[in-house]
């Protein structure tokens, strides 16, 4: 479903590291994704603002609270202009002591990147809940997508 942007696997790598930091608990490996000023509005509207403050955040959070774990699916990247992409993704997790995604966690993810010398960073990711209007059998869809894709390498 890709766009074909030259730097995909980059692209799909820089979101695979995020979801990686957080499912390992490292505020300092979610942070060092986004670029100095980058960005993240998380599901509940939070802004999180500067990579630093982003780094001290999830030190807290993850120090306070037993977060779940993240499953993520790429669905695109597309470039918008030399040296900036959109990749779309869609992401589930697993609360602690769960065997399976919990669909009141879905999450599609927006994600824009920035190439910051030979390596690219995040600049924005904006989380939205993935209700889809109530709609069950969307809901139940994506459950079942992410839940075959908790068994396969990151995609």
């Amino acid at each position: 479903m890709s766009a074909g942007h030259p730097h995909d696997t980059q692209i799909r790598a820089l979101y695979a590291r995020f979801l990686a930091g957080w499912n390992q608990r490292s505020g300092v490996t979610v942070s060092s994704v986004f670029a100095d000023d980058g960005e993240w509005v998380e599901m509940d509207g939070t802004l999180r603002s500067g990579r630093l403050s982003i780094a001290a955040d999830m030190r807290r959070i993850f120090s306070e609270h037993a977060t779940p774990s993240f499953v993520g699916i790429v669905r695109s990247v597309r470039r918008l202009t030399e040296g900036v992409a959109v990749l779309h993704g869609v992401a589930g997790m697993v609360p602690p002591g769960a065997t399976s995604v919990d669909p009141a966690l879905h999450a599609v993810h927006v994600l824009t990147a920035v190439e910051d010398g030979s390596r690219w960073k995040i600049a924005v990711l904006q989380s939205t809940p993935a209700r889809y209007g109530g709609r069950a059998d969307a809901v139940a869809a994506l459950t079942a997508e992410l839940e075959a894709a908790r068994s396969e390498p990151a995609r």
